[in-house]
């Protein structure tokens, strides 16, 4: 039976695995489309303190209600970078999640003064305008005017235009000759150990794991793939993080202790490791409650520096009362079904540093 944390076996997985990509490309807009962006963020005064303090913003409307009284509001309000910030954040994973060069921003106003702490944000955006660009054919030109809405009240709150090169599908032209047909050693590694196949699903739907589990029914097949997001180890994430949770282990913030520690230097709290790689998965899957997590193990240290990305292979999919109870409850919603996933977290060199099976409520499509 293979061992998928085996670094051999699962390099090779890695290799010959598809990579649920996140983001659109130049070809995937529209001019014209309407883009609803979900989620949008509750704004807080802990969030615009937190945004005001780091970039040295000390306007004292934004920290003290005396003063915010003196110019006219009742209340301490939101920052307003913290407010473009979080609009803007809202529309990166639809917009400009597959990268390309942020050219400018326009036409960026503030409609309604003084946005209070607790504001929910409902974010859209509208492709202007898309042009081919000559000088960087791997990349499209996309113009988009994003507005920011308060969600209760469907008031505007702040607009703008901003323009993105996009990487493209299909670039206009392409230098050199493609790689040759012939398999690298690398990606003959173990293959033997590992099923012929690897199938990821269509979507994020129950119905779409059930499916993708039975095309590998009888098959030497399995449904795995690997997901495209990666988040590096920072400061704010390995001692930050813990500390707020009060973790005060000294290894994830004693730099002096650690020294002479097997890793060297401090090390990310393993939850911090495993909820970096179980929300690379989230993101890929319409999940709508957790169930149970087993078998979670630590394969190796995790440090400032490192990139922790996502794999994952579907164990099971299977009718579920709790699924139906959702739908049948008093206040309604969507029905769901279980699902039963290998979630193997993984560094910037392949090396697995987290593993563990998790089952989850998934929604079943509408």
């Amino acid at each position: 039976m293979t061992d998928w944390t085996d670094a051999d076996a699962f390099a090779a997985a890695l290799e010959r695995a598809e990579t649920r990509e996140k983001g659109n490309c130049f070809e995937d807009f529209a001019e014209g489309e309407t883009v609803e962006h979900d989620p949008g963020l509750r704004l807080s005064r802990h969030g615009s303190e937190l945004w005001a303090g780091q970039t040295l913003n000390y306007d004292p409307t934004y920290w003290r209600p005396s003063v915010a009284r003196t110019r006219g509001y009742d209340e301490v309000p939101v920052h307003p970078d913290y407010l473009l910030a979080c609009v803007m954040g809202a529309s990166v994973e639809d917009l400009s999640e597959k990268g390309g060069y942020f050219l400018g921003r326009e036409d960026l106003r503030y409609h309604r003064p003084g946005v209070p702490p607790g504001t929910e944000l409902r974010v859209e955006s509208v492709v202007e305008e898309k042009a081919e660009s000559s000088s960087h054919p791997a990349y499209g030109i996309v113009t988009w005017e994003t507005t920011g809405y308060d969600a209760a009240t469907g008031d505007r709150l702040l607009s703008y235009s901003r323009t993105n090169m996009i990487p493209r599908r299909e670039p206009l032209a392409t230098d050199g000759e493609g790689q040759g047909a012939g398999e690298s050693a690398e990606a003959q590694r173990n293959d033997a150990d590992l099923p012929a196949e690897l199938l990821a699903p269509e979507g994020g739907y129950f119905e779409d794991f059930r499916d993708a589990l039975d095309r590998a029914d009888g098959r030497d097949a399995a449904v795995a793939y690997r997901h495209e997001r990666g988040r590096t180890i920072d400061d704010t994430t390995v001692a930050q993080l813990p500390l707020a949770t009060l973790n005060t282990a000294k290894q994830h913030h004693n730099a002096d202790a650690m020294a002479d520690s097997p890793s060297g230097e401090i090390v990310a709290y393993g939850d911090v490791t495993r909820s970096i790689a179980l929300g690379h998965a989230r993101s890929d899957e319409r999940t709508l409650r957790e169930v149970s997590c087993d078998d979670e193990r630590f394969h190796d240290f995790v440090t400032v520096g490192d990139t922790v990305y996502g794999f994952t292979r579907v164990l099971d999919a299977t009718e579920t009362d709790r699924g139906a109870a959702l739908a049948d409850g008093p206040e309604g919603g969507p029905d769901a079904g279980e699902v039963t996933f290998e979630h193997v977290a993984f560094n910037q060199r392949d090396e697995p540093v987290y593993s563990g099976t998790r089952t989850a409520l998934v929604r079943r499509r509408d």
